[in-house]
């Protein structure tokens, strides 16, 4: 999820015919063209179908959301972790999109919003690797800050450092590290609220 090259199969990039297609080559993902200061060049539509390059799981969209279909209906994962963490991806990517970033020092700045939810390991790690129910915040509320937080640091690692294009990972292991002062905070909050409550009968 986290490295520059993977492995892709495209006739145009060998220049073989049909019967002499590659079983895979490596390419730099569109995250680390754009890290390398080059432009992204794959439509949405790619993006969300998955014809582009990535490391493995993470470039369909669609599959992505079939899996999350099935976490859900089997109650494994969390769906406000998991919406909280596009919100908070979203909220970040719209903030960096709107204050003007130069785009040679930041150049993941420059990407529309939207595209940042459909890159890299954003999808994935929004899915099966934040509601993971071990390491997640186990609190209602909790579930919300946890997975805001994922999502806003994930955009922050992508755009403010360029050295390292992707940031899921990274967003999700400080997710998991504050998880449980998250669901500490939320009980004693509701311990305050209900010994309040009883203190004004």
């Amino acid at each position: 999820m986290t490295g520059d090259t993977v492995w892709v199969s495209t006739e145009q990039i060998l220049g073989f015919g049909p019967d002499k297609i590659a079983d895979g080559i490596t390419a730099a993902t569109p995250l680390g063209e754009m890290g390398a200061g080059h432009a992204v060049d794959a439509s949405l539509c790619d993006m969300i179908t998955g014809l582009i390059p990535g490391s493995i799981g993470e470039t369909s969209v669609i599959a992505i959301a079939l899996g999350a279909i099935l976490l859900l209906w089997t109650g494994i994962a969390s769906w406000k972790t998991m919406l909280s963490v596009f919100v908070g991806g979203t909220v970040m990517a719209l903030l960096f999109n709107n204050i003007g970033m130069n785009p040679q020092d930041f150049p993941a700045s420059q990407l529309p919003w939207y595209e940042h939810l459909v890159l890299g390991g954003f999808c994935f790690g929004a899915v099966f690797m934040a509601t993971d129910p071990v390491t997640s915040a186990r609190t209602e509320s909790g579930k919300w800050v946890y997975g805001f937080l994922i999502g806003a640091l994930a955009i922050i690692v992508r755009v403010m450092n360029p050295g390292y294009p992707e940031g899921m990972m990274l967003a999700i292991f400080f997710g998991n590290m504050f998880a449980p002062l998250i669901d500490y905070c939320v009980v004693q909050r509701n311990i305050s609220k209900r010994a309040k409550r009883v203190a004004n009968k």
